[in-house]
């Protein structure tokens, strides 16, 4: 077990102690800043922006050629994306695809996925969700002439702001027919128990799903040794993908057979794709499910990106990102807890339960001294209505960034520097 302490040599010491110290300078880590959102949106590195250079100059030099002519031909990219994904989630590389965006994502899947027939007709998410993972499982209850006030059922959390798994079970009731969580909360960053909550599923006869946005690149998964059903997550986060990245889902090969509900011509059978026939059948793998054209240039960052981290090693990039949080939570509990810093951890203490960030509560004035850190150049983010979120990313952070995060936040509170600042938040936190 690692030994922390608060001096600054300990922080250098795991500095120099650790295997993955060399990614860092394969990012481009913005003039002056300590940037520690990456659960928000991962840096640009120098293998991505070398393959979307490459993508440029194919474009440039082949024109629609490129569909069959480039390095990687991109009328198959997609489905190398995912491939390339594939290890990270535990699954084959058939059953992950490069495809849209988390929101259509999620639209496409639970349209599949959700049967409502007769009593089992419910929906069971939780109330800590993402919102638009809401936003979507109401309409879909309503395209299908549910009442989503009905049946969109919610896990709630107690006020420590976590889900207790076991309560989750308790409501996986005979009317459920589709559960759909997120892998790790959003604000807290608790990671759930998703073989635990996808063996009770089963058991019960309910299909199960999971929006792995703040954790594929941070966890290791085992989707198929789990015998997840379907997931979803973003590419823009732990992935470093960039903004607005191509997203990724995931179906494990039992439902292939499934028809998808939203359908699309690139999720045709590739050989006969440019047949052009008007009665759809789709590729018996997840790229079945994908719907429009690929967005080549959106992609094309997240091959580079997947072979570093491939490179990496998802096991040793868990470990390290495990000990940062861990080393962080320390340093707040020695330096920032007691008053006037009041701040008090927001996250799973286990290692085991937490995600790739940590949660700061402070009950009064958390939005001043997040935009006072900014003022510092160091980049966390804030979360309704009292929540500092610090990732600390294990291919681009260092121990002792975060050895500084804390002692600035110690230093802001110590001067109430933040009273220089409005209180009012902007639209974008």
């Amino acid at each position: 077990m690692v030994r922390f302490d608060s001096k600054e040599a300990c922080a250098h010491r795991l500095d120099s102690d650790d295997p993955l110290k060399d990614f860092r300078k394969r990012f481009f880590i913005p003039e002056d800043t300590i940037y520690m959102d990456g659960n928000s949106l991962g840096l640009l590195s120098k293998d991505a922006e070398k393959v979307l250079l490459r993508v440029l100059d194919e474009w440039k030099t082949l024109g629609i050629r490129g569909w069959q002519e480039a390095r990687n031909p991109w009328f198959y990219f997609a489905e190398r994306l995912g491939g390339l994904a594939s290890s990270l989630v535990g699954a084959r590389p058939e059953e992950v695809v490069a495809t849209g965006t988390t929101t259509v994502n999620i639209h496409s899947l639970v349209s599949s996925f959700y049967n409502p027939d007769g009593k089992r007709k419910k929906i069971l998410a939780d109330d800590l969700n993402f919102p638009t993972d809401i936003y979507a499982l109401r309409s879909q209850l309503r395209l299908r002439g549910c009442d989503p006030e009905e049946d969109l059922i919610f896990a709630s959390s107690a006020d420590d702001g976590l889900l207790d798994e076991e309560k989750i079970v308790r409501m996986m009731s005979d009317d459920v027919d589709l559960v759909f969580l997120p892998s790790v909360l959003y604000r807290s960053g608790q990671l759930l128990d998703m073989p635990f909550l996808t063996r009770e599923a089963h058991k019960r006869g309910i299909l199960i799903g999971f929006d792995c946005s703040h954790s594929v690149g941070a966890i290791p998964h085992q989707f198929d040794a789990w015998g997840v059903d379907f997931a979803v997550w973003c590419s823009y986060k732990y992935l470093n993908g960039g903004p607005g990245s191509t997203a990724f889902l995931y179906i494990h090969q039992d439902h292939f057979h499934r028809e998808p509900r939203i359908a699309g011509w690139f999720g045709y059978v590739k050989e006969k794709q440019f047949d052009m026939l008007l009665d759809f059948e789709h590729q018996t793998s997840a790229g079945g499910w994908q719907i429009s054209s690929p967005g080549i240039l959106s992609s094309s960052p997240l091959e580079g990106s997947l072979e570093m981290m491939l490179e990496a090693g998802i096991e040793n990039i868990r470990e390290k990102s495990k000990r940062m949080t861990s080393y962080l939570i320390y340093l707040v509990d020695e330096l920032l807890s007691a008053s006037p810093y009041d701040f008090r951890i927001g996250s799973p203490r286990d290692s085991e339960k937490r995600g790739g960030h940590v949660a700061l509560v402070r009950d009064d004035e958390a939005w001043r001294i997040c935009e006072a850190l900014k003022a510092r150049g160091i980049v966390p983010d804030f979360r309704l209505p009292n929540i500092l979120r610090i990732a600390p990313v294990a291919l681009y952070n260092t121990y002792h960034e975060v050895w500084r995060v804390v002692h600035q936040i110690k230093d802001i509170v110590d001067t109430q520097e933040y009273q220089r600042f409005k209180k009012m938040r902007s639209a974008i936190p």
